[in-house]
């Protein structure tokens, strides 16, 4: 199953009093990096969200946004910071005395102060805590999946369709290939017998240097190899495991190939036909960029 780098989902869920939001949100990138931003107060969840997603999820940059609001009021006690509020209410009255201003100190002004209140939670059980948590991370999750797996379905049509038009350009160059030393043999032929103006062409010299011409822009073992890194890239994609990287290195491999092609074609349409494979490579190698 071919999986895309880039995925969303999000569920919204009510549970013991909870309303749970979860976003999970991904593009491309080399290794698996998850980023959470959770709801204060539930950072303790970082963990256990991460590893939850990285036994379904093996490359891309993930954030994961979770808000959780609790509507029970049981949950959250406030309570008055007493030392801290009579601290600022002598300080108030000394400036008051020292200064000669009025002290019209009110409920209202302390209450702007810093820790004034304390917010206590009630004891939290992080293990159902997750619990709660992972059932509506799940409902996002699916969702993200199920977004990866149909723009991997349409990444790997894309790559394969690409992959044929290459193998149609190699049976061109192969076919056309040995076409090129005859007409070289053509050449020399012809240019020999200029030269010599109608004296008798010593023929087996003839036929050493278009043997040596034909080992120097001869590209069998190139196609060939070029066919089975295709032939290798198809097995990829039918594999249940992630591919990408193994993409890449194909990629790189049949980059080297074409490469080697250009380097040993001296015929102006298989050159032609050579960049027309780069670059086709190229832009697999583009759409493999996106696949996990």
């Amino acid at each position: 199953m071919v999986m895309s780098m880039t995925g969303f989902g999000r569920s919204e869920t009510t549970i013991n009093l909870k309303d749970i939001i979860v976003e999970i949100r991904s593009v491309n990138h080399r290794y698996l990096e998850i980023s959470t931003r959770i709801s204060r107060g539930y950072n303790f969840l970082e963990d256990k969200i991460k590893k939850h997603l990285s036994e379904k999820i093996s490359r891309g940059k993930v954030d994961v946004f979770v808000s959780i609001i609790d509507n029970d009021d049981r949950s959250v006690e406030v309570e008055l910071n007493k030392p801290l509020v009579l601290g600022y209410i002598n300080a108030m009255k000394a400036m008051s005395e020292e200064c000669g201003v009025k002290n019209d100190v009110k409920a209202s002004h302390l209450s702007k102060f810093p820790d004034v209140f304390q917010i206590k939670r009630a004891n939290i059980n992080e293990e159902e805590m997750f619990e709660n948590i992972k059932s509506s991370l799940d409902l996002a999750l699916d969702q993200f999946l199920s977004m990866r797996k149909a723009e991997g379905e349409k990444l790997k049509i894309d790559v394969l369709s690409r992959a044929d038009y290459i193998l149609n350009i190699v049976s061109e160059i192969e076919e056309y290939s040995p076409k090129t030393v005859n007409q070289y043999k053509e050449r020399l032929t012809a240019k020999i017998n200029e030269l010599l103006n109608g004296a008798d062409v010593d023929e087996q010299r003839i036929l050493t240097e278009v043997a040596i011409f034909a080992d120097k822009v001869a590209v069998d073992e190139e196609t060939v190899r070029l066919r089975s890194h295709i032939d290798q890239m198809k097995a990829f994609f039918e594999s249940d495991q992630p591919i990408g990287r193994k993409l890449d290195f194909i990629i790189q491999e049949m980059n080297r190939e074409a490469n080697t092609i250009g380097s040993k074609v001296s015929d102006s349409l298989l050159a032609h036909k050579v960049v027309d494979i780069k670059s086709e490579i190229e832009k697999i190698r583009e759409q493999v960029q996106n696949i996990e």
